[in-house]
């Protein structure tokens, strides 16, 4: 039986064309069905970046939000429907929305709801390290972005929570997300 991923994007254009690149390369794994599930905000940048026809032919389903429980994504993942939640790539707000226990979104409050059991949640977030890094936005110019302080702060906190594993780096993807289905 396929192994079943809910993969929940947000409004990030950080890492958006890396993250493409590794839901397609795990899309080829005959034993793995994807689910993504797109914030409000992450259906502006897919579009934005031009990924809108990629992203339908890779999930097997793709959820857009309508508020914080629909479409109706949490309960399937408490009740083992999937075996884990993937939040790549996670905005600032995002993360400081999980990290404050605020679940006003379907993205936070699949967070939260699911951190609730036992089924594995990952999350990419894009503001990890203090300084600068380079973005590339639509059509290729690049883009130099500062990271501010209280982004690291709540990234540094959602390491810390339980139940949830921070992944540093597109990389780590999908060796997490392999790990978790064997």
């Amino acid at each position: 039986m396929a192994k079943k991923i809910v993969w929940g994007i947000t409004g990030s254009g950080d890492f958006i064309s890396e993250v493409f690149a590794v839901m397609e390369e795990l899309a080829q794994e005959k034993e793995l069905e994807i689910t993504v599930v797109l914030s409000k905000a992450a259906v502006k940048v897919v579009d934005w970046y031009k990924l809108t026809d990629k992203l339908h032919s890779i999930g097997r389903k793709v959820l857009v939000e309508e508020d914080a429980n629909t479409p109706f994504i949490i309960g399937p993942l408490q009740t083992g429907h999937f075996d884990c939640l993937l939040v790549a790539p996670a905005t600032a707000n995002t993360v400081a929305k999980v990290v404050n226990g605020i679940a006003d979104t379907i993205i936070t409050n699949a967070i939260s709801q699911t951190n609730k059991t036992n089924t594995s949640i990952y999350i990419l977030p894009v503001d990890q390290k203090k300084g600068s890094k380079t973005t590339t936005l639509p059509g290729g110019k690049k883009l130099e972005l500062i990271m501010r302080d209280i982004d690291i702060e709540n990234t540094n906190k959602l390491r810390n929570m339980k139940g949830i594993t921070t992944l540093a780096s597109t990389g780590e993807i999908k060796s997490f997300i392999l790990k978790d289905i064997k």
